[in-house]
């Protein structure tokens, strides 16, 4: 139950960072190897991966983040190493749903290693 504690900790630490921009807390939940893939981003078409350091970088831009959003968590998986959390998460602008792989570090820590999300903008439903 320990774990399950963390990982959800590590989570809402990923939501609250990119809620109020906090590189500093991003950059201690994410993995030096974080990925955020997306199929379909924001109406594109394709697969869109976005590196740690493209995403802190679009945290500090203000390109992603800095809105508040309600977090429901709808699972947690832990094997050993590695965890799974889906996540479904709302904002005044956008709803998701999110795939999220964490693994449990060198530091003992669990990192986010991989956000697979679904993005819908609540802008084309008002159409």
């Amino acid at each position: 139950m320990k774990e399950n504690h963390r990982i959800k900790q590590a989570i809402i630490d990923f939501v609250k960072g990119g809620d109020t921009s906090d590189v500093e807390l991003l950059d201690k939940v994410l993995h030096k190897d974080f990925r955020v893939t997306n199929n379909g981003f924001m109406g594109t078409s394709g697969i869109t991966i976005v590196t740690k350091n493209e995403y802190l970088n679009k945290i500090k831009s203000g390109v992603f983040g800095g809105l508040p959003r309600q977090l429901e968590i709808l699972e947690i998986d832990q094997s050993g190493k590695i965890a799974s959390v889906k996540l479904r998460i709302e904002s005044a602008e956008n709803d998701f749903i999110s795939y999220n792989s964490f693994v449990l570090d060198a530091d003992k820590e669990w990192k986010l290693i991989n956000n697979l999300a679904v993005v819908k903008s609540k802008k084309n439903e008002l159409k």
